[in-house]
This record gives structure tokens, C-alpha cells and sequence, in this order.
């Protein structure tokens, strides 16, 4: 072949540091559709973005050009320089240092938009880590509880 062709479709979720509720109803309403500017700037278009107030779902097509890994750390560098021009009260902003990313196949991908489009009716029964746990535990990722959370 002489064009490289793929359509990889991730989720990705990453918490504030130490899960600090700061991304209240009126930063996350300015929050997502950034961050979803963000991704479509480095060729990762999202199909939904959003949470709640202690962290970030996105569902995305992976760029041909980028690890998950850097795609993550153009996402948080953009959005934490942009959280701490907000408010004083987010000046020191900071995501975890970590993430999870799971494969969507394409035929799952509507329910994970739906899930995420719903965080905040979840979270109102399910705390961010038992919701990480759940995601983890049904992609069969192994960790480690002790260098989850930071």
C-alpha cells in the first residue's frame, strides 16, 4: 500500500489530581467543547467529550500520526494552560499524571457516546475510581490499586 489507512477509535479517561471536584458545571461547559477543539486541531476528531466534576471521558479517532500516549499529553498540556487562565480558584489546576484508554469497536461506539453524555447522572451513585475499576476490570486491564491514584 502506499497510503497508510486506519480508523482506530479510543476511549480515554483521566481524573484531576488527587480527583479535586473543580470542573464544576459552568468550567465543564466551556471544558468540553475546548478540549473537543483541541483534538480536532491535532487530527483526533471526537465524537463526545465530557464527565464530571473530578474528570474527562473523551471518545476519539486516533490520529495516524500519534501514540495514545502523545495525543493525551497534547490534550491535558492544552487543557490545564487554558483551566488556569479561568479563574484564580483553578490557577494551580493539574490532571492525574496518568490514563486509561480502552479500543471502541465501531458498533459499540454509539453506547459509549450515550455513557459518556450521561457521566453526570452516573456519578451522582458511582465515584470516578469504582467507575475506573468497572472499565478495567471489563477490558481485562491488570493494575495495581496502589499507582492508580495520584
Amino acid at each position: 500500500m502506499s497510503q497508510s489507512l486506519a480508523k482506530i477509535t479510543v476511549h480515554i479517561t483521566f481524573s484531576t489530581k488527587g480527583r479535586e471536584p473543580c470542573l464544576s458545571d459552568d468550567v465543564a461547559r466551556e471544558l468540553w467543547p475546548y478540549a473537543a477543539t483541541v483534538l480536532r486541531n491535532i487530527d483526533c476528531p471526537s465524537a463526545q467529550v465530557g464527565g464530571s466534576t473530578d474528570h474527562i471521558h473523551i471518545l476519539c479517532i486516533m490520529p495516524k500520526t500519534l501514540t495514545i500516549a502523545q495525543l493525551v499529553e497534547k490534550l491535558k498540556t492544552a487543557t490545564s494552560r487554558w483551566l488556569k487562565t479561568r479563574s484564580d480558584r483553578l490557577s494551580r489546576f493539574h490532571w492525574q499524571n496518568g490514563y486509561a484508554a480502552f479500543s471502541v469497536s465501531p458498533s459499540h461506539a454509539p453506547r459509549v457516546k450515550d455513557y459518556i453524555a450521561a457521566q453526570a447522572e452516573h456519578h451522582q451513585s458511582v465515584s470516578f475510581q469504582e467507575e475506573l475499576r468497572r472499565l478495567l476490570e471489563k477490558y481485562g486491564v491488570a493494575f495495581d490499586e496502589r499507582y492508580v491514584w495520584d
